[in-house]
């Protein structure tokens, strides 16, 4: 495993600029969330039956040369509509722009090489049953994993707090409708604090084999909320050790998006305290 960081902590930065930062300061891998001035859809649509187009070719190049991984995540707050946070999503009626919008996302991890397009169901706002919910979603999810799949690209999906698909008891509920061999799992550890699905150490052993992506920052049990390290309550060297122990071999993401204001300092307060924690 390798410590990496999400550009949504350093949205007042130039994507460009955040990656040499963060590969200055010693991380291994950026999540790439795609948003307004990093990696834009109506500036970067990609031509399938072209190359990659500029900027695309140029952030290869740039990951190439400062030997950095990636993965793509599309939890970008206003990326489809200016005035409601995430939609639409893969549950509401106009669900088709998040789909080609995720298929976008594809298309972006197919060219650069990324580990995994990371992606979540969305906020239940419609007057819709739950098995209603769950058809959209699993239909929504289908088309994307066989998108995916004809470019080799790897969906890790994450619960997220106060969606519907919030917890990892619900997360199997959803991998009892729709599974495929592309279909993984990216795992916050913040999450799992803050929803009380402890201890974390086991769940991570649990869901070891479906693992390709993890998210880490400190929370509080019952407030989804993400702390810099050591504000929360999570003990870090054995999520670490279990992490090790199961022989993950992928990006360990810091997800600090509220700490853009301070980007620079708190990728580099991160690191240093997760750097030196022992996991073996």
């Amino acid at each position: 495993m390798f410590l990496g960081y999400n550009t949504n902590g350093f949205a007042h930065h130039d994507l460009f600029e955040a990656v040499e930062l963060l590969a200055e300061i010693g991380y291994r891998s950026v999540a790439i969330t795609i948003d307004h001035g990093a990696l834009w859809p109506p500036d970067l649509t990609p031509n399938k039956d072209a190359h990659a187009p500029p900027a695309l070719a140029a952030l290869r190049g740039l990951l190439e040369r400062l030997n950095l991984r990636s993965v793509i995540e599309t939890g970008g707050r206003f990326v489809l509509d200016p005035r409601h946070k995430h939609e639409p999503t893969l549950l509401s009626t106009d669900r088709r722009r998040r789909i080609e919008f995720y298929e976008y996302a594809v298309d972006c991890a197919a060219e650069l090489g990324s580990d995994c397009v990371s992606l979540w169901s969305g906020v239940l706002r419609e007057n819709i049953s739950a098995e209603e919910a769950m058809r959209r979603l699993v239909e929504g999810l289908q088309e994307t994993l066989q998108y995916a799949a004809g470019r080799g690209v790897v969906v890790a999906f994450e619960p997220e707090p106060g969606m519907f698909i919030d917890s990892m008891a619900r997360f199997e509920q959803l991998l009892a409708k729709l599974d495929a061999p592309n279909l993984r799992l990216t795992l916050d550890i913040g999450h799992l604090q803050c929803q009380g699905e402890t201890p974390i150490a086991e769940q991570i052993r649990r869901w070891a084999s479906r693992l390709v992506n993890v998210h880490i920052e400190d929370t509080r049990r019952g407030a989804h909320e993400h702390l810099m390290f050591g504000e929360g309550e999570i003990d870090f060297p054995p999520v670490l050790r279990a992490l090790r122990e199961i022989g993950y071999n992928g990006g360990v993401h810091v997800e600090l998006s509220r700490h853009g204001h301070e980007a620079p300092q708190a990728a580099r307060r991160a690191f240093e305290f997760l750097a030196p924690l022992p996991a073996d």
